[in-house]
Order: C-alpha cells, then structure tokens, then sequence
C-alpha cells in the first residue's frame, strides 16, 4: 500500500480506502485487498437535529466518499480508482454515543450500555471509476454485560477506547463485554465485509486477485 503522497501502485485497478482507522485497514487486508493509497477524509460529524442514528452514518459516508473522490481526481496516480468509504455510528435507541476521546466520557457510555442491547450502524459506500455510486447500510444489535464498576474502571484504564464510537473497541478487550451479537461482527468493528466486497464486486473490482498469493 502507498501512503497519501506515496508511489504510482502495482497494476490493475487501484483501490482508496477513504480512511486512516487501522481497523479498517485491517479488515480489507483480512479479505485479500491491500488498498493503493490511504485518504483520509476529514467531516463535521456532529449529527443534525433529530436525525436517525442510520441516516447520520449514511450521511457522513457518503460525505466521505465525496471529499476522497474529490482528492483521488486531483492526482494522476488515483484518477481512475475504486473508493471505499464508511462510517460507524453507535447508538442506544435514538440517542448516538460520542466517539469517546476523554476518560470521562468513555464511562458514561459503558455506564450506558451496561447490562442493555444498542445498535452499531455502519455504513459503506462505494465509487467506481466509471462514477458509479453504491451503498449499503448495516445494522447490528450488541447486548453488553451489566458492568461493574471494577469492568468500568479498568477498561478506561486500558485507553483502548479512545477514539471508538461509543467508547469500546469490540475486537478488542470489549470483547469481553459482549453477551449477544445479531448482526455483522466487522461492521461493529468498523467495516461490513461480507457488504464491502459484494459492492466492490459489484462494479468489477477483482476482490480475488491476490487469493493465489496468500496460499
């Protein structure tokens, strides 16, 4: 993979990942496809009045979609690429959970979520190099454990919830907390594979060109 200002990519068609989340990254690795180019997308994601947890994911990743296209046609090397974009919302009924950045809110969100189910909506978003658009909105339910304080306390501590919607990182350590999942366990985690993949199939992506390699 290049970085945003890196080196013209191997052959074949090239591929952006609208984002600069590791876990994202990871995930496209996992099925095969290693991304030509990284651009992160930077959008007011503060949700509008009364607007649906779903809508606001669809909304920031189709925001996102728009300002990497735009950057990928600035550059000669990524004119003609497929972008992926997605954004993860974490809500409890209507109510949308911070992406926790300090300590105290990452509490009151696991104090939130505590012994009850909430709902992870990640959306995803494609463009082709033909301008083709295509999307997909996924929900999935999650049920914590009723926590402790002793559960709150040291999760805090672990600082793995810095940047996470709702305040957990659910391959990680969270993971512990979970007591049902009814839904797409890597959408929760930031990216729906299983969605991804038949969007970028789709439009003619070779989503199984370095199969072969990883054998």
């Amino acid at each position: 993979m290049t970085d945003t200002a890196g080196e013209a990519p191997r052959g074949g068609p090239r591929l952006v990942l609208a984002s600069a989340s590791p876990r994202r990254l990871a995930l496209l690795q996992q099925v095969g496809i290693e991304p030509d180019a990284l651009l992160p997308a930077d959008v007011d994601e503060t949700p509008h009045k009364s607007e649906a947890p779903r809508e606001l994911a669809r909304r920031l990743a189709r925001a996102k979609l728009d300002v990497a296209g735009d950057a990928a046609r600035r550059r000669d090397d990524m004119r003609d690429s497929y972008i992926v974009s997605a954004d993860t919302v974490v809500a409890v009924g209507r109510r949308v959970l911070p992406k926790a950045e300090l300590a105290d809110e990452a509490a009151d969100c696991l104090r939130l979520l505590s012994g009850r189910q909430h709902r992870v909506y990640t959306a995803v978003c494609v463009l082709s190099p033909k301008g083709n658009r295509r999307e997909r909105v996924v929900e999935t339910r999650v049920r914590f454990k009723r926590l402790s304080g002793r559960d709150i306390e040291s999760y805090v501590a672990s600082d793995e919830w810095r940047g996470k919607a709702g305040g957990y990182a659910i391959q990680g350590l969270a993971g512990a907390f979970v007591v049902k999942l009814v839904g797409s366990h890597s959408a929760v985690v930031g990216l729906p594979l299983y969605e991804t993949i038949s969007l970028l199939e789709g439009e003619g992506f070779p989503v199984r060109r370095a199969w072969g390699a990883m054998a």
